[in-house]
């Protein structure tokens, strides 16, 4: 199956936010701090990090109605608990959060177009969109996200793994 080369202007249904709401939101925060905790050191440096030590942060997708409510430590991401309000919660659509991560749109044009908010201690928010805006990512196309060329690329990583004795 061939995707658009470019994701569509879409809003999950309001269905799908009152069921989010409803489901755990440790699974997909777990998979967040996940990625985030393996691009430390490698794409995502520490350093420009430090102001983050001891921080909430919150990632909240609207539309799906997910939380993910995570810190940065010394030992890097975990998984924030309790009733503490976030130090920065940054909030948009999926459409919006998937069009950053495959550099089709900047956090700038969405921050100033209200499809991206963020709330709470605004120096945290620049130093996030600033090391976010550093970052060499590699290019995210939706074709690499379909399931089959997913799938693909995680066997090359694992033949990979098993062919150089990890």
């Amino acid at each position: 199956m061939k995707l658009p080369t470019q994701l569509p202007n879409f809003t999950l249904p309001e269905f799908f936010a009152r069921f989010g709401q409803r489901l755990p939101q440790l699974p997909p925060t777990l998979a967040l701090i996940t990625a985030l905790n393996l691009a430390l050191g490698r794409l995502l440096p520490r350093e420009p990090l430090e102001p983050l030590l001891g921080k909430r942060l919150a990632i909240r997708v609207s539309d799906a109605g997910l939380t993910l409510r995570f810190a940065y430590g010394e030992r890097g991401f975990r998984p924030s608990f309790g009733s503490v309000a976030a130090d920065l919660t940054i909030t948009a659509r999926t459409r919006d959060f998937l069009a950053l991560l495959a550099r089709e749109e900047d956090a700038d044009t969405l921050f100033f177009n209200r499809r991206l908010q963020m709330q709470g201690e605004t120096e945290l928010g620049l130093l996030v969109k600033n090391t976010l805006d550093a970052i060499e990512l590699p290019h995210v196309t939706l074709n690499s996200l379909a399931p089959a060329q997913a799938l693909q690329h995680l066997r090359r990583i694992l033949s990979g793994a098993r062919n150089s004795g990890a």
